[in-house]
């Protein structure tokens, strides 16, 4: 099985993604701004670390603490992210088949590799975020990036969008041309500005 038809070995590919882009973050970085929400760097590879937390438990069966704020990290980010991340993909290897269907309260049923492809998207839209906020290149995996915007184009929903004060994750999707590169159309589809044009 290849990496684009295991969602596992995908998930894999978006977390070695974001930890090059983590690992390339200088320190007098940590403060810039970022298109994701109000965040700044710190708070954005914070959410991230607090993400690989929350997905390692609900790989394992487990609810996801979403009420409680991130931990902010300032350093070792890079190190912390891998060992997480190492954790995540065990734990989706334990939790076994994938290929049936499970029913998602509000959303109904659902492939069962739904949450994992929803991690994927995560993590391949934050690479993004934080690329954009520190001057690197967005040339990014392409095969994760289409991967992420095919799964966020049949689950991000309307409802789901709205203004970050109202509590909303993501914004109203943003025009893009049908030619962008594959990261800027997935950016776009999150409702993601550029951090120098907010």
């Amino acid at each position: 099985m290849s990496d684009s038809t295991d969602p596992v070995g995908q998930l894999a590919r978006a977390l070695r993604q974001a930890s090059a882009v983590i690992g390339e973050v200088r320190p007098d970085q940590a403060g810039l701004p970022t298109p994701c929400r109000s965040w700044d760097v710190t708070d954005l590879i914070s959410h991230l670390l607090d993400d690989i937390k929350q997905f390692t438990l609900r790989a394992a069966g487990g609810i996801p603490d979403r009420n409680t704020a991130a931990e902010r990290v300032t350093d070792h980010w890079q190190r912390a992210f891998d060992a997480g991340a190492e954790d995540l993909l065990a734990a989706w290897r334990r939790a076994g088949d994938l290929t049936g269907v499970l029913d998602v309260p509000g959303m109904g049923e659902l492939p069962a590799r739904f949450p994992v492809d929803q991690q994927a998207a995560e993590f391949a839209v934050h690479a993004w975020d934080l690329a954009t906020a520190t001057g690197r290149s967005t040339d990014l995996d392409e095969q994760v990036g289409r991967a992420a915007l095919a799964w966020a184009q049949g689950a991000l929903r309307p409802q789901f969008r709205g203004e970050e004060s109202e509590g909303h994750a993501f914004g109203p999707e943003l025009p893009i041309a049908p030619d962008a590169p594959t990261y800027d159309r997935l950016a776009a589809f999150f409702g993601r500005h550029r951090a120098a044009d907010t």
